[in-house]
């Protein structure tokens, strides 16, 4: 068993190419090799701005002989398909084996030098590699057929063990000599083999672990900060640029002139970063400071100082376009920008970005008009005190329960109807049109250096928020309100135009956004149908289907269910909640979900869920050919099957159980008569918990059935042969069933 070394060299290959080459170079090696059954255990790779690499432990010297068996035709086919097969094996009938009837031939291959097959394998592998992109070079590019590189492959290193293994690419020859650092060593190493590779590397100024130069990056630029007296801002994505970009990093402090600190922070940060891949730092007070940290390639004699100054001259450069951009920005209002919007196209059958400006601003109004944003969230009942819903409210309609006065309610309606506005004005400005990324921001920053009110400039600010997973979730009413606005009509417009995500594909960033309404939603307790607000915000494009509407209601439960996974949510009782229909308030759906999985991991809630199933499986096979007893007899006047979720039982002189022992043509059981006293005491409990969204109470209610159906089922017949006793013990099943579906439909859960 001996080690394989292969090196790539060429000219400089992009950094958002190299980890992916070097995935793409180990799984291309263990495809290649395992053709030939070599088995690959450890593979270690690395890249460099120069070099792609990759060391494979423990190979064999040779493959092992195999032997290959082809089944024929049978004894008795005709002639032609008999020679057909020993054309396809190159056999005669003679060297066939017959087995029962039916000729085999077996073919023995001897193993091969795992060098032969390395040496077939490299060759095989460079001209396949799928790099993003690549190029042609010399006068061989002349030729479609020549070989393609990310950049100029210059050398190859092929070593098994000690020994070069041979072969040629593109005139280059397979050896073991390559190159130290550009400027500190470009001259021929020669490697031993894998053992020595990266030692002798790293005496010639080359570190080839992109991990290793990673770390040596973050922390010599922490260090370099520290020493200023200065706190470098984190950059893991610049890190790792940066690693992709030089071979012996060395970080290094400079300063820019201060006057351009009155530029916005983050347009410094993206100029440096963007433009320069230098990192930036704050002080002691928190702002940014006037420093910068670039990564040098080289160990320079004068530590760099030469090299600082160079660097500072561009990015002095770049930071007076970026100071020029905003200045000339800060001139013209925002209001004069908005003209500008109606000559870019949002989309071809959605009009232009002025058009959407005016429905999210009509839809941010409405929103606030309705109750649905006010200046203070409500907390649910029974999660953090506060009122909730009325007891009268139907599900997903209620008003805000603290009401704002008339005139708090125009003004915040008003200032979100400006904020909206103006969100999208900025992209006309040049600050935007250089840097994409700040849309928004710099909207937030012309608004409030022109005097708008600070909730208005900040909603222009964030209104995009939350992007992803990580971003923070605007908690501002103003900008809550604009940004639900916008991220509700871009879903409905998109779903209108019959352009909704499909596979992995979603080019208008649908998902995205339904998964920040989700989290606006949840962090707001923002108490609305979402269904009403679907089809408020779908009147602007005829959105009169029902289909259509209810796709968009799918696609956010979708979302919901994505989003909850990872919070640790099961799927399953999410499908449940919203099998009850009619539940589409997000704030309320997930507090009965929460208290639907603290339930169901309990014994009590695990032991309901079985009985439930089983009462379910027998009055799926049972009821519908069972006769049906006469109303108020076996379901009396309680809960019909048929109820709606959340609604309470018809008011009867008697508890169900009571009129149900009255009108048997039976004495019940003694488990049966349990049962129905146990649901008479169950039901209107779980209902009024579940009307006061008291939803751990509805399940603490639930949980009292488990024993009393336990027992039924442990001694009552269901199927029984009296129809009079067979027909009320399904009713009684059926009024179970029916119970449960009051909180949540336990036949979409699973276990």
């Amino acid at each position: 068993m001996t080690d394989f070394l292969l090196e790539l060299r060429s000219e400089e290959i992009p950094a958002r190419m190299q980890a992916r080459a070097r995935e793409d170079l180990s799984k291309l090696f263990t495809a290649e090799l395992a053709k030939a059954g070599i088995a690959t255990s450890a593979i270690v790779t690395y890249a460099t701005p120069r070099r792609l690499t990759l060391i494979a432990r423990n190979l064999p010297l040779e493959t092992a002989a195999v032997s290959e068996e082809t089944k024929g035709p049978k004894t008795s086919a005709p002639p032609q398909a008999l020679e057909g097969f020993l054309r396809k094996t190159g056999l005669t009938r003679e060297q066939l084996i017959d087995r029962n009837g039916t000729l085999f031939a077996v073919t023995e291959k001897p193993g091969r030098a795992t060098a032969a097959v390395l040496a077939d394998a490299i060759p095989a592998i460079v001209r396949a590699f799928p790099w993003p992109k690549s190029m042609r070079w010399g006068d061989a590019s002349a030729s479609t057929e020549s070989l393609r590189w990310v950049r100029p492959l210059q050398g190859i290193v092929a070593l098994l063990g000690e020994e070069i293994v041979p072969f040629e690419i593109a005139g280059i020859a397979s050896g073991a000599a390559t190159l130290g650092h550009r400027f500190h060593h470009p001259y021929q190493i020669t490697i031993g083999g894998a053992h020595d590779y990266v030692e002798k590397l790293r005496a010639c100024h080359v570190i080839v672990d992109h991990d290793e130069r990673a770390t040596l990056i973050r922390d010599h630029a922490r260090e370099a900060a520290m020493q200023a007296g200065l706190e470098l801002i984190e950059d893991e994505g610049l890190v790792a640029e940066n690693a992709g970009l030089t071979e012996w990093p060395i970080p290094l402090l400079g300063q820019f002139d201060p006057a351009f600190l009155d530029v916005p922070p983050e347009v410094i940060q993206l100029t440096a970063r963007v433009n320069q891949k230098y990192f930036v730092c704050r002080g002691a007070d928190g702002k940014l400071a006037n420093a910068f940290v670039c990564t040098a390639n080289i160990a320079a004699h004068d530590g760099g100082a030469k090299i600082v100054e160079g660097n500072r001259k561009v990015l002095a450069a770049r930071l007076s376009d970026a100071k020029f951009f905003y200045d000339t920005d800060l001139n013209t209002k925002l209001d004069d920008l908005r003209p500008k919007l109606e000559k870019i196209v949002f989309h071809e059958k959605l009009g232009t970005v002025a058009d959407k400006v005016d429905r999210v601003a009509k839809l941010a109004r409405w929103l606030v008009e309705e109750g649905i944003i006010t200046s203070a969230p409500s907390p649910l009942r029974g999660e953090g005190g506060g009122e909730g819903l009325p007891s009268s409210a139907t599900p997903g309609t209620a008003p805000h329960p603290n009401p704002l006065p008339a005139g708090e309610r125009e003004q915040l309606a008003t200032q979100a109807d400006r904020a909206a506005r103006l969100a999208k004005a900025d992209l006309v400005t040049g600050m935007v049109g250089e840097f994409p990324e700040l849309q928004g921001l710099m909207g937030g920053y012309y608004a409030a250096a022109q005097g708008e009110h600070p909730a208005v400039a900040t909603a222009i600010r964030d209104h995009y928020k939350p992007v992803g997973q990580g971003d923070d979730v605007p908690t501002d009413p103003v900008t809550v309100a604009v940004s639900l606005a916008d991220k509700l009509d871009t879903i409905v417009a998109f779903f209108a135009i019959g352009e909704k995500p499909t596979g992995s594909k979603d080019p208008f960033a649908l998902r995205r956004a339904a998964l920040g309404l989700v989290r606006l939603v949840i962090s707001a307790n923002l108490r609305f149908s979402l269904r009403r607000s679907i089809y408020h915000a779908g009147h602007h494009f005829k959105l009169a289907s029902d289909l259509r509407g209810e796709e968009v209601l799918d696609f956010f439960a979708d979302r919901l269910k994505v989003q909850q996974r990872e919070a640790g949510v099961r799927h399953d009782l999410i499908d449940a909640v919203f099998a009850l229909g009619g539940e589409d308030d997000l704030v309320r759906l997930l507090a009965r979900v929460h208290a639907l999985q603290a339930f169901v991991t309990t014994e009590d809630g695990a032991n309901l869920l079985a009985g439930y199933k089983r009462a379910a499986n027998i009055l799926k096979k049972e009821a519908p050919s069972a006769p049906s007893p006469p109303r108020g007899e076996g379901r009396g006047e309680g809960q019909p099957s048929s109820a709606a979720p959340g609604t309470a039982p018809h008011p009867a002189p008697l508890p169900a159980g009571e009129r149900e022992q009255e009108t048997l043509s039976y004495t019940p059981e003694p488990a049966e008569a349990a049962l129905m006293t146990a649901l008479d005491s169950a039901e209107p409990r779980a209902t009024a918990a579940i009307e006061r969204e008291d939803f751990a109470a509805a399940m603490a209610a639930l949980a009292s059935l488990r024993a009393p159906i336990d027992a039924f089922f442990d001694s009552v017949i269901v199927n029984d042969s009296d129809p009079a006793k067979r027909s009320a013990r399904l009713a009684l099943l059926e009024r179970v069933r029916a119970a449960v579906h009051n909180v949540a439909d336990f036949s979409k859960i699973e276990g």
